[in-house]
């Protein structure tokens, strides 16, 4: 099987989109202390549960998603990273707005998610 490089530019900006998750997803799943050290959240001492959390759910889901539209490199695939993103983004939205969260991490958190929600949906919708 070989890795399919889109040529088109709103493909390739769906692609790059899904290479951005599964580069988070790779993060998190091999460097979880180091990602949370980055967004400033703490892990309690003696309790692994959180870093368990990190690896399955924001690193393996990150990095499936990302990988299988990579590979796949279908339209729909696309969609369900972009919608991915898109619940992403409407969460830390939603968190900075009833907990109070407004913090230059979870802007600039929130700019990226919508863009990398943004990118995969344009193309999927013949926006770009």
């Amino acid at each position: 099987m070989e890795l399919y490089i889109p040529t088109e530019t709103g493909e390739l900006l769906a692609f790059c989109a899904a290479a951005a998750a599964a580069l988070i997803g790779l993060v998190m799943l091999f460097a979880p202390r180091l990602a949370f050290r980055a967004a400033g959240i703490g892990i309690a001492e003696g309790r692994r549960g959180g870093l368990a959390e990190a690896r399955s759910t924001m690193g393996g889901m990150h990095l499936g998603l990302g990988l299988g539209a990579i590979l796949l490199a279908q339209p729909m695939v696309y969609l369900a990273v972009g919608a991915a993103f898109s619940l992403a983004a409407f969460g830390r939205l939603l968190s900075m707005m009833s907990d109070n969260g407004g913090t230059l991490f979870n802007w600039i958190a929130l700019a990226i998610q919508a863009v990398l929600a943004i990118l995969p949906l344009a193309y999927v919708f013949g926006l770009i």
